[in-house]
């Protein structure tokens, strides 16, 4: 299968390194990689804001960017629920490459979970890690159970880390709460935003973790930059790092 790997534009600006370690993952699982030079944004950005024509525009441009490929995988949950359940309205529901588009899209850990199945990773990361599940990620794709559902506990994200050997998973007392950053909500409401946040790493700190790791780094970026800000003892890596054996703790 060839895969066409999606780079969100602030990964691409400000965390490489996270792009790069996508890229890795996957090779060493040994699929044949694509990076469409041409990309841009899906997006995002502008429907928060209310640029329905930028959006509609740039919908147009990834579909016809991305058709070619077997699957789309990319480093970010929010960016892949942005194109699979916010370009219907910008596409006839008939239209077959907006139909093989969505269908074929996976947030990295999604497509890792469900689609290869792997059973095993040969990397080592022995640190205590705990898991920031993003709301995009996690009610909208469906890579964990939304504790106010009531339903059984299960995480993809947790899953995966569990097959490096000496990764210790720390539990939160609250796994699926909002960070806060909510892409232009962090802009219009900061003291808010940032009192969520200082919460997520307080539960991270009260648990022990030397880690924060998930799936959607514009989430890790907002608490990274309150962990840095006020000198807390953590460490923010995306969760590709860890599983692609990227040890750059110290």
């Amino acid at each position: 299968m060839k895969i066409g790997l999606f780079v969100p534009c602030f990964v691409n600006e400000l965390y490489p390194q996270v792009a790069m370690a996508t890229l890795r993952l996957l090779e060493n699982l040994d699929f044949d990689v694509v990076y469409p030079m041409e990309q841009t944004c899906c997006g995002q950005p502008m429907a928060n804001s209310g640029c329905s024509t930028d959006v509609e525009t740039l919908a147009h441009r990834f579909v016809d960017i991305f058709k070619p490929f077997d699957y789309i995988v990319a480093p970010t949950a929010s960016c892949v629920t942005m194109v699979k359940e916010h370009y219907d309205g910008f596409f006839d529901e008939n239209n077959a490459d907006f139909q093989k588009v969505k269908s074929s899209i996976y947030e990295v850990c999604e497509f890792l979970h469900d689609v290869v199945q792997i059973k095993q990773l040969n990397v080592s990361f022995p640190y205590k890690v705990g898991v920031h599940n993003s709301c995009h990620g996690h009610r909208m794709l469906g890579l964990g159970s939304p504790s106010e559902l009531n339903t059984p506990h299960y995480s993809k994200l947790e899953n995966l880390l569990s097959l490096i050997p000496d990764i210790e998973l720390v539990t939160l007392e609250r796994y699926d709460e909002c960070c806060g950053f909510g892409g232009t909500f962090c802009v219009t409401e900061p003291a808010i935003s940032v009192a969520m946040g200082q919460d997520r790493i307080a539960d991270h700190l009260h648990s022990g973790a030397e880690v924060m790791t998930g799936a959607d780094m514009s989430c890790l970026m907002h608490m990274e930059g309150i962990i840095n800000r006020e000198g807390k003892p953590l460490k923010v890596m995306h969760i590709v790092e860890i599983l692609a054996g990227v040890q750059n703790v110290d």
